[in-house]
């Protein structure tokens, strides 16, 4: 099959969110699998140049509805796979009102128009931040659901409201994520301010920040630090993919049915924790810079440990490249490496 052909025989995606960085992947990902690509991202946190040249931008919200009716049709969206939300756990803490706006309120508006010109495929960027604290790891889908931040909590607000909303035909899948890393060539992680864990720990190691800040050393694991399951951004990307192919392969929902939660869920992770500390030693071995660090309280909201079962989506046919560490942290440091006048430029 030529280049051209598999084009045409894409489908047309709606990537809310993919100016950030695991949208700007899901772009890169997306198009290398023929399908057309637009993105739908008001640039308050993503940035105009992770864009895909492919790609349609439309600068906007989800929670236009005006441009959302405009743009649907025009652009002949198959399906939206939605990135667009807040992350920030401890701000979630301080402004629970900011987070249940924009992560939940916003994309109803993005679920009605969808429902309104019929487009019913649907990919939900979630979390595993839905669980709350964990009676046990790894985590399965069916796991209880009781979310000790407003950040978790809005995303599960959001798979309720699609469970309901697929009792009108709405096809979906919500892809509970664990802790996405790493890059491919072109994109990479640049938050303004970062928050997570290996970039901070790279800009300890770049010499951008004197040090990392280790939150809580008295948790309840090995080394008494935070235990966290990491995926790499490419992985989780090409999951996003595979789920849109099985909702094409899905019958019409059943008019009146309310799925369970876990039945539409799949957890994105590689099924191993590793502690902060851990993540900090593999940093210093890939980069060959000690990493100085600094003891800090505990945060709120934080769960000692957080590690994916991602059987369900091993057997749905799923197949992780880069699951070892070493490998994850290498790929984000090589792409700072190349890229340092993009991490150290401040966002407008």
């Amino acid at each position: 099959m030529t280049a051209v052909h598999a084009m045409l025989k894409g489908m047309s995606i709606l990537v809310t969110g993919g100016a950030g960085y695991i949208g700007s992947v899901m772009t890169e990902t997306l198009l290398a699998h023929g399908h057309r690509v637009v993105v739908l991202d008001n640039l308050c946190h993503g940035y105009r140049d992770s864009v895909h040249p492919e790609a349609a931008f439309v600068e906007g919200d989800v929670g236009d509805a005006t441009l959302l009716h405009r743009i649907l049709p025009e652009m002949q969206i198959d399906g939206v796979i939605h990135m667009a939300a807040y992350i920030e756990v401890g701000e979630s803490m301080q402004d629970p009102l900011k987070y249940l706006e924009n992560n939940f309120s916003r994309p109803l508006t993005l679920l009605q128009v969808m429902d309104e010109v019929g487009v019913q495929r649907f990919v939900l960027s979630s979390t595993a931040a839905v669980y709350g604290a964990p009676e046990s790891v790894p985590l399965t889908e069916t796991a209880r659901t009781v979310p000790v931040n407003p950040y978790g909590l809005s995303k599960l607000m959001l798979e309720q409201a699609l469970a309901w909303y697929s009792s009108r035909g709405l096809r979906y899948f919500a892809l509970r994520y664990f802790n996405a890393a790493g890059a491919t060539e072109r994109c990479g992680e640049r938050h303004q301010p970062e928050s997570h864990l290996i970039p901070l720990v790279l800009q300890a190691a770049s010499g951008e920040r004197p040090h990392i800040s280790v939150f809580g050393s008295d948790y309840d694991t090995p080394d008494g630090t935070c235990v966290r399951d990491y995926i790499h951004v490419r992985d989780l990307a090409e999951a996003h993919v595979l789920a849109l192919d099985l909702l094409g392969k899905e019958g019409a929902a059943e008019p009146g049915h309310i799925p369970s939660l876990a039945s539409r869920a799949f957890n994105l992770g590689n099924g191993r924790g590793f502690s902060v500390r851990e993540v900090i030693e593999t940093a210093e071995r890939v980069c060959g810079r000690r990493i100085p660090v600094q003891q800090a309280p505990r945060r709120p909201g934080d769960p000692a440990r957080l590690v994916a079962s991602a059987e369900k989506m091993l057997q749905a046919g799923w197949r992780p490249r880069d699951a070892d560490l070493e490998a994850i942290i290498a790929s984000a440091w090589a792409w700072k490496v190349r890229h340092s006048e993009l991490t150290q430029r401040e966002k407008p």
